[in-house]
């Protein structure tokens, strides 16, 4: 055959939108679908796209679940004092705690909703004042929620020290990646901003990540009988209702002397009995929290190592901004490691040449 027939393209059919079959050149339907549907959204190639629908739809999914822990002390069954974790309602009923679990689910809630729409090009591309009012709206909640956040990791699961310790980190790490995102997109410095936007959705997309990994080791250590873990009596009296319940079970809360923060061991058994589940989830939360961050951290880290041309694509995309506005150095102007670190000067692409 003759090669220029082999390489002309079909004037009729777009390659990218319409592939075929290999035997009779019929448009493969599904794939087609495929391809416009991400296409009309912006997405350029079809793994973004089914990443986004993923990490996107995990982050959607959670947030729609537990919007109704907004009825926070509520006698519904999907209240948050009806749904959560046995032993923690006792301490977020009231005082500081009750004001920081409010504080925290009355915002990272509506944040998890809005901050997909700030990864969908489209909505960027076309929708601009979109993006900007609802990136605001976004860094002002997340930041409102790890302040609650805070107020909360004393207890949260029991409060243990890597608890606080992960609580603390992923706030400090979500705050500090909008933080630098706001600054590089103020300074047009839009490879960064992207960089730093992606990091701060992966950071908090832990908690989705961290429930699975909490409860699968529930699950599995339950299997063993000697995991325990300690609850107030105080605890353990919210859990089972009355002090009869109690003391039959755990006599050291019905001793002389005994107070509401006096301590029983509490085997850790995800099965039947609330207490025991409650104590099953607080001895694996800590571990789960780190164990979820450290897998976010090193995947967004991959990702964005994976996807150079996107990140070269908007750093010259940035250089140009950065030259209209009059920032200087051009192209790095922002937080780049050209600018702040020892690597080579960045060069703008000759005009013609790919990224």
């Amino acid at each position: 055959m003759d090669p220029k027939t082999l390489s002309k393209p079909d004037q009729n059919v777009s390659p990218s939108l319409a592939p075929t079959t290999q035997d009779e050149g019929i448009p493969n339907k599904p794939v087609t679908f495929w391809h416009r549907a991400y296409r009309s959204m912006g997405f350029q190639k079809g793994y973004n796209f089914s990443l986004f629908i993923i990490f996107a739809g995990a982050i959607v999914g959670f947030s729609l679940a537990r919007l109704s822990y907004l009825n926070i002390s509520g006698s519904a069954s999907s209240s948050y004092a009806s749904g959560a974790a046995p032993g923690e309602w006792y301490w977020y009923s009231r005082g500081i705690y009750r004001i920081g679990i409010t504080i925290h689910l009355a915002t990272i809630l509506p944040a998890g909703l809005l901050m997909v729409w700030q990864f969908i090009p489209i909505i960027r591309h076309k929708f601009l004042i979109f993006h900007r009012i609802n990136g605001y709206l976004v860094i002002i909640l997340v930041i409102i929620s790890n302040v609650g956040a805070l107020m909360i990791a004393r207890r949260a699961f029991g409060g243990s020290l890597e608890t606080q310790a992960g609580v603390g980190v992923l706030a400090i790490i979500s705050t500090t990646s909008i933080a630098l995102a706001y600054y590089n997109i103020k300074r047009l410095q839009i490879d960064q901003h992207r960089a730093w936007m992606l990091r701060a959705m992966f950071y908090l997309g832990t908690i989705v990540t961290l429930r699975l990994i909490m409860i699968l080791s529930a699950l599995i250590s339950s299997k063993a009988s000697y995991y325990n873990t300690t609850m107030t009596c105080g605890e353990l009296l919210s859990i089972l209702d009355t002090n009869e319940k109690v003391n039959s079970s755990y006599p050291q809360c019905g001793q002389p002397g005994s107070t509401a923060d006096s301590r029983a061991i509490v085997q850790a058994k995800f099965g039947t009995q609330p207490e025991q589940i409650g104590a099953s989830l607080r001895m694996s939360f800590g571990m789960a929290l780190w164990l979820a961050l450290f897998l976010h951290a090193a995947g967004v880290e991959m990702y964005l190592h994976l996807t150079p041309r996107e990140n070269n694509r908007l750093r010259q995309v940035s250089y140009e901004k950065q030259m209209e506005k009059g920032l200087s150095p051009a192209g790095s102007a922002g937080l780049t490691s050209d600018r702040w670190g020892d690597a080579e000067p960045w060069k703008p692409m000759k005009e013609g040449t790919e990224a």
